[in-house]
């Protein structure tokens, strides 16, 4: 590159080819380094890197850099997460296929050779970023490594009967066509229609009020509240139903709110998680009419999805005057996170991990967890207090880990392979049932796509080239607030489950990324894509904009900050060739013989000051406040003021130590600051080593270099400097009032206690500002 044009576009390329060639970022099992380890959240390769994904791996690459400096051997693997829905809609999306309309084989194959294709292209994205990963420690949430780590977690805990098998009203999606988690659920608000019906009793009408006049037939009874003196005389008598030939008992039960609507329950096989419960705890038979696909099985209005049946019965109801009143509400439905459909609950057989009985030493084993921020565990706490289900683990999709087993007919024992036959898909090998000597049923369902991400500690850590150097708990775990309940959560389940373990010592938070305060969505058409900025802008200058958010907090995507750091970039550059230009007879590495001279001393103090508050500011995560730092010290002390002191020093040459002095201290403050923008602005800085310091240092990468540490100066009285900044500032404001040049020559006169206060410095203020003169009296300037 010449030294006279910046293109951010071939030094990205140069250092991305360097740090590769060099093995810049390869974990090194043989060293005996403090390995430091970062189990880092797979991206999904179903779509690009979106603008989240750009701000918060760039905050955990500010501390994984950080570590690498301060000497730690860093573990930083980079898998991808292609096992879940998201990748199957992909897959289905990219092909123009169903994945339903073909075997589960040749489904299976045909997302395997997508992804062999678009993978690169999803990590080449993090590449381009500069995220310091071992992209030679590498894993697939689908591969045949982490399937065998997750089945063998399956297989163990089944052991432990901490996984068991249960027909049960699951949370189902009808578009999906697969049970999930609660941990999957979105709170969606939706108008509906509140209608209150007639039913019977004793030929009286007994009003009911509800949103879902579908689920007619599928009630089972009805609710009034013990202390609802309205209904006393009801209790223990029979509904009768509307529009049909059947009648529910009418049970008393505290769940019918007085206030609600009539005060009166109905209870159906599942209108939401309150009928599951209820029914449960008054131990009632359930009358299903709603099947996976979401419609109505049997009777009247067999065939019908659930609106349009909804739609249909209103009518009828209205037809037969059995409607009483109807209004507009709006209220909150649970929908799919991955679709954004309401689900239902519908009666499947599902495979089932035991959390509920657990909630207690879940939240003990977090708080055993550093979390940054801190707040951030009460999230994860209030999510283990409100849990209402054991975390159902199956799904009926084609695509993921499939779960290892078979089961006999005749006896029902389930039949599990031995370690050494895993990965396995039971769909492809036959297993005799040893009691019964018949072939056993293959499972033919895959597990919860979090059942295998929530082992990426154990999958990252037995990855053969880390040759088991990785021990468990992992130093860190980065992550964004929107996964707490599933990723953070179930790592912290498995690990308990397992090994009664935490799966990393610490925890840190980022939070979402906004346009002029609102949630970016490609409705609103306020999408970012990262890639767009890099290309105009330069990744130094995205990752600038994503330090300045503090861990939790949401940051705004806003252009003047990449602007700003791209000012940055151009100002070191500058302020660099100006130092090296004058490096022609001078190692400015080496101290001179001499001591330094005053203001030289002062200002390394200074410096010393910025490395022991960087540096703290680092050890607790708080990189947003490490780059106000040294942002504003690098240009209003080093370049608005400093380099103006010494100017006269370093061109002049008669006083050779006094300009060796301004040159030592030139040198290594522009090396320390530099080293302590490079976790933040890694291509830069490493432009700036390269070119400039490599020379004189021997590590072959500033990112292997050390990281600063206080520089051996006598200590000085910072409060001198201090003063003659501020009176520079005074003299500065007077040239420009009075339209004069910055180095116009002018006699001054500071009140006495100015003076004393500047001391020796005195004539470094005559030297920048070009003074003939300094007198005792009331602040003046005086131009000749």
């Amino acid at each position: 590159m010449s030294k006279d044009k910046f293109d951010f576009k071939e030094i990205e390329e140069k250092y991305k080819k360097l740090w590769k060639r060099e093995n810049i970022y390869k974990f090194d099992p043989k060293s005996k380094k403090l390995i430091y380890s970062i189990d880092t959240p797979p991206p999904n390769v179903s779509g690009r890197m979106h603008i989240g994904h750009a701000c918060s791996y760039s905050q955990q690459d500010f501390i994984v850099r950080f570590m690498r400096m301060t000497g730690k051997n860093i573990f930083y693997p980079f898998g991808t997460d292609d096992n879940g829905l998201p990748t199957e809609r992909f897959i289905e999306k990219t092909n123009n296929i169903k994945s339903r309309d073909m075997g589960r084989t040749d489904f299976i194959n045909l997302c395997l050779k997508t992804l062999k294709k678009v993978t690169p292209e999803c990590v080449q994205d993090f590449i381009d970023l500069g995220i310091s990963a071992d992209y030679d420690l590498y894993y697939s949430t689908i591969d045949k490594h982490s399937q065998k780590v997750s089945q063998k977690s399956f297989i163990e805990l089944y052991k432990k009967s901490e996984i068991y098998s249960a027909k049960f009203p699951t949370i189902w999606c009808p578009f999906c066509q697969t049970s999930i988690a609660q941990a999957e659920l979105e709170d969606k608000e939706q108008e509906s229609l509140f209608s209150t019906l007639k039913f019977k009793c004793e030929e009286k009408d007994l009003l009911i009020a509800t949103t879902r006049p579908e689920l007619l037939e599928a009630c089972v009874a009805v609710f009034v509240n013990p202390k609802d003196k309205r209904y006393k005389n009801i209790i223990g008598k029979k509904a009768k139903v509307p529009l049909s030939n059947f009648e529910v008992p009418i049970l008393e039960d505290e769940s019918a709110e007085i206030n609600k609507g009539t005060g009166v329950l109905m209870i159906c096989s599942y209108g939401d998680k309150f009928d599951v419960e209820a029914i449960n705890r008054h131990n009632l038979n359930s009358n299903m009419i709603l099947n996976t696909e979401g419609k109505i099985q049997r009777g009247r209005y067999s065939g019908l999805k659930t609106k349009e049946a909804r739609e249909k019965i209103l009518h009828d109801l209205k037809e037969k005057n059995l409607i009483q009143e109807q209004k507009k509400i709006n209220h909150i439905v649970n929908t799919h996170d991955k679709c954004g459909n309401e689900i239902e609950f519908i009666e499947t057989e599902q495979w089932f991990t035991k959390i509920l009985n657990k909630k207690k030493e879940l939240i003990s084993q977090a708080r055993k967890v550093n979390w940054y921020p801190k707040f951030m565990f009460k999230r994860y706490e209030n999510w283990v207090r409100g849990l209402e289900w054991d975390w159902s683990i199956s799904r009926n999709r084609h695509f993921g880990v499939p779960i290892p087993t078979w089961k006999c007919k005749k006896c029902n024992q389930i039949i599990l392979p031995e370690e050494k036959e895993l990965p396995i898909d039971p769909l492809q090998i036959e297993k005799i049932c040893p009691k019964c000597k018949i072939k056993a049923t293959p499972e033919n369902r895959v597990l919860d796509t979090w059942a295998t991400s929530s082992l990426t500690p154990q999958i990252a850590s037995e990855l053969p080239q880390s040759k088991n150097k990785v021990k468990i708990p992992f130093s860190l775990r980065p992550q964004g607030h929107d996964i707490i309940r599933t990723w953070a959560f179930y790592t912290i389940v498995k690990s308990y489950l397992h090994k009664k373990e935490i799966p990393w010592k610490e925890i840190i938070v980022s939070g979402n990324v906004s346009m002029g305060g609102e949630k970016m969505s490609k409705s609103k058409g306020n999408v970012v894509d990262p890639k767009e900025v890099i290309q105009t802008y330069g990744a130094d200058a995205l990752r600038f904009w994503a330090a300045s958010a503090k861990l939790g907090n949401d940051l705004d995507y806003q252009e003047k900050d990449l602007v700003a750091g791209k000012k940055l970039i151009n100002k070191l550059l500058n302020a660099t060739r100006f130092v090296f230009m004058n490096f022609e007879e001078y190692n400015g590495k080496a101290q001179p013989k001499q001591r330094l001279e005053l203001v030289d001393e002062i200002f390394l103090n200074k410096l010393n000051k910025l490395i022991s508050s960087v540096t703290t500011s680092f050890e607790k995560y708080e990189y947003s406040k490490a780059k106000q730092e040294v942002e504003q010290f690098f240009w209003q002390l080093f370049c608005d003021n400093y380099l103006e002191i010494i100017k006269k020093r370093i061109y002049q040459n008669e006083n050779l130590e006094s300009k060796y002095s301004a040159l030592f201290t030139l040198y290594n403050s522009l090396l320390v600051i530099i080293k302590l923008l490079a976790p933040i602005m890694p291509f830069i800085t490493e432009e700036i080593y390269q070119e400039y310091f490599k020379k004189f240092e021997e590590e072959k990468s500033i990112h292997l270099s050390k990281w600063p540490e206080k520089i051996s100066v006598e200590k000085r009285d910072s409060s001198k400097f201090d003063e003659l900044i501020n009176i520079i500032s005074k003299i500065r404001q007077e040239k420009t009032k009075a339209q004069k040049a910055m180095n116009s020559e002018c006699k001054v006169t500071l009140e006495e206690k100015d003076l004393k206060k500047l001391g020796e410095l005195t004539e470094n203020l005559k030297e920048v500002m070009n003074l003939k003169d300094i007198k005792k009296g009331k602040f003046n300037v005086e131009f000749i």
